[in-house]
């Protein structure tokens, strides 16, 4: 049988890449470092332990803490930060993260305090922990304290390369990305390169900006992914795609004729939405440069979304 890699072989893959080579891109400093890594023992062979730089919460449990979305300002200083990131990874480092969601964005431990205490409380009131064997012991996680007042959160920081790949196009294979950041060509299982970063960075700023999923209702009633109401809400959302997207997968003809129209209607008609409608923070000019600026990340052909670096220097973000 086959041995596919563990997320952790191909993270462990990613930072040696990353340790080979001297950078001077200042999207490298907003990755997450490798510190050292050690083995384990176990039942089933030898684990590989990652030790990485400590971090606080991920954007996901702030936004938890805090449900109301990100201010404009905010949001556009996260995304400067995450384009940043992804610049480095796409053309100096030649990565595809290829699993970008709040999770795997943490925030960075600015009030460094709180690693003594951290080391203090584990000495006074040590962790409960069950004893397996002699070689292993099962420690329950600790929590950080929050930072003490005036003192800063951090900034985000992207995380977990367990889904990145070296290289520029891979062939289509076991699905990458987290669903509701899945772009149209992982869908249908096309060859994918780093444009589906942009693609799951424009759903993403939907979360951050407007408190909600933009591709939420894509799944069945038994909560499995729907891939025709997802495909429909895409067309709703950034319209039909173009011939030539169709004529990429043999298996686009069971929801688009060659022209790129749905005919998929008995599987899910196109939800009567629209990106202008979803969008409930801004009015009048600033939401539609907000709006046209999403639509940049939002196509259907990989190669007319802007990349990174031309986001970067997109008049709205400036």
């Amino acid at each position: 049988l086959r041995k596919f890699p563990t997320a952790t072989d191909r993270e462990f893959k990613i930072y040696d890449h990353l340790s080979k080579t001297e950078w001077a891109h200042p999207g490298q400093s907003l990755i997450r470092e490798l510190y050292d890594f050690f083995e384990l023992q176990g039942e089933a062979g030898r684990h590989r332990c990652l030790v990485l730089q400590p971090m606080h919460m991920t954007l996901h449990e702030m936004m938890r803490l805090n449900p109301n979305p990100l201010d404009l300002p905010l949001l556009k200083m996260v995304l400067r930060r995450i384009l940043l990131a992804l610049d480095f990874l796409h053309t100096e480092a030649n990565i595809i993260h290829a699993d970008l969601k709040t999770d795997n964005l943490m925030l960075s431990l600015e009030d460094r305090t709180m690693l003594a205490d951290f080391a203090s409380e584990e000495i006074k009131n040590p962790s409960p922990r069950k004893i397996i064997d002699e070689s292993r012991t099962i420690y329950q996680s600790r929590q950080f304290r929050r930072p003490l007042e005036g003192r800063s959160y951090g900034l985000p920081i992207l995380c977990d390369f367990g889904e990145a790949r070296l290289g520029q196009t891979h062939e289509s294979g076991p699905f990458v990305q987290p669903t509701i950041y899945r772009a149209p060509e992982i869908i249908f299982e096309m060859p994918w390169g780093s444009a589906i970063d942009i693609w799951s960075l424009g759903a993403l700023i939907w979360d951050l900006f407007q408190g909600q999923h933009l591709f939420a209702d894509i799944f069945d009633k038994a909560g499995n992914h729907d891939p025709f109401k997802h495909l429909a809400l895409m067309v709703a959302l950034i319209g039909p795609p173009p011939a030539d997207f169709v004529q990429r997968s043999e298996t686009t003809d069971q929801c688009f004729d060659p022209n790129g129209a749905w005919i998929a209607h008995q599987e899910a008609a196109i939800p009567p939405t629209s990106l202008e409608n979803l969008e409930k923070q801004l009015s009048g000019p600033e939401k539609e440069s907000f709006l046209r600026f999403l639509r940049t990340m939002l196509k259907w052909l990989p190669e007319e979304r802007r990349t990174a670096k031309q986001l970067l220097d997109d008049p709205w973000l400036v």
